[in-house]
């Protein structure tokens, strides 16, 4: 496959772009997509379809373009924002595919509910898209580490910026969990110089 077309599909482009309406209002999301140059995103919200035809050039321009619309700082806490609210939409149209609803699931111990949920995730991204996830695990740590990641895609910056992706997992969590809180980060991101982007997920929640 050619390096430079890598895809999600475009189902997975629409819940981005609906998650960010609610987030920024559909005249924010119309001031961010002004600043990409990109016929994807500037046309109609992303069809429904599973197929994989959004680039991740897509994805990583809006989320570059975020944070010149609101400042590095401003656009990456949209972007986290984004992510939890991107989990309800996902939910919506992958739910069926993780088996996470079942009555047995829910009644398996926290531990075994954040390893299985997880990788069951890691799992729908690997099948569905073009983006490569694997999951290392410690005593106190859950580690997803993205080996090819289209937020930071082509980017280069001084600090992580996959902020959709840990408000994402944030959410996950907090779903799998029943309402618990827990610390998520990006301790590496490609777009820094590393290898992968690896987001830290501490097993015992803050709350």
């Amino acid at each position: 496959m050619n390096p430079s077309a890598y895809f999600y599909p475009p189902k997975m482009g629409r819940i981005i772009l609906l998650s960010l309406e609610e987030v920024i209002g559909k005249s924010g999301v119309g001031a961010v997509l002004s600043l990409v140059n990109s016929n994807e995103l500037k046309t109609n919200l992303p069809s429904a379809a599973y197929e994989r035809a959004f680039s991740f050039e897509a994805i990583s321009q809006l989320h570059q373009a975020l944070e010149q619309a609101y400042g590095p700082r401003g656009g990456r806490g949209l972007a986290l924002r984004t992510g939890r609210a991107c989990f309800k939409y996902g939910l919506k149209e992958y739910g069926s595919l993780l088996g996470l609803s079942e009555i047995a699931f829910r009644l398996l111990p926290l531990p075994t509910k954040l390893r299985t949920g997880v990788r069951s995730f890691a799992d729908l991204f690997n099948k569905q898209t073009d983006q490569r996830v694997h999951i290392e695990e410690t005593e106190t740590f859950i580690y997803w580490h993205i080996e090819r990641c289209p937020l930071c895609w082509q980017r280069q910056a001084d600090g992580p910026v996959c902020q959709l992706v840990v408000g994402l997992l944030q959410e996950a969590l907090y779903w799998l969990s029943g309402g618990k809180i827990f610390s998520v980060e990006e301790t590496s991101c490609i777009a820094c110089g590393d290898a992968e982007c690896i987001i830290s997920i501490q097993k015992i929640p803050l709350t």
